[in-house]
């Protein structure tokens, strides 16, 4: 019913963490690259790799944090009209689960519970960070 909502959300949140992720292997390659003395062409434009995937960074967080916001206000929407209506159905339907959990938010609570680490400075505390590790290599997200 609404899950490209949430199956976008994921994918963002996925998105910008894999990007800082790149980001923090990219400068330990390049480190490694320069004790070990390489060819300076080649330091020069993994530089360049690794400017353009700092580039990409404020880009995924802007678009997941925006997406977040849209599900954040689609879920209060939806509580509300189903709170004024009485039906709960909805509330424990797959789709909802999901997009709290996204949200990170308690069901119980109905607010978004903080975490309490930096997500790569998102501005977005209360979104829990997914680990891109099973990822494998060229995977889509």
């Amino acid at each position: 019913m609404y899950e490209p909502i949430d199956r976008t959300s994921k994918r963002l949140v996925k998105e910008a963490t894999y990007y800082e992720q790149e980001v923090k292997e990219n400068e330990a390659i390049l480190q490694q690259m320069k004790d070990d003395n390489k060819d300076p062409y080649d330091i020069k434009k993994f530089q360049e790799v690794l400017g353009e995937s700092h580039m990409m960074i404020p880009d995924s967080i802007s678009r997941r944090d925006k997406t977040l916001d849209d599900l954040k206000e689609f879920v209060a929407l939806l509580r509300k009209e189903f709170e004024e209506e009485g039906n709960s159905d909805l509330m424990g339907c797959g789709w909802m689960v999901e997009a709290t959990s996204i949200l990170g938010e308690d069901e119980g609570s109905g607010g978004a519970k903080k975490e309490g680490g930096q997500n790569g400075g998102g501005g977005h505390g209360d979104v829990a960070v997914t680990t891109v590790d099973g990822l494998a290599e060229g995977e889509a997200f």
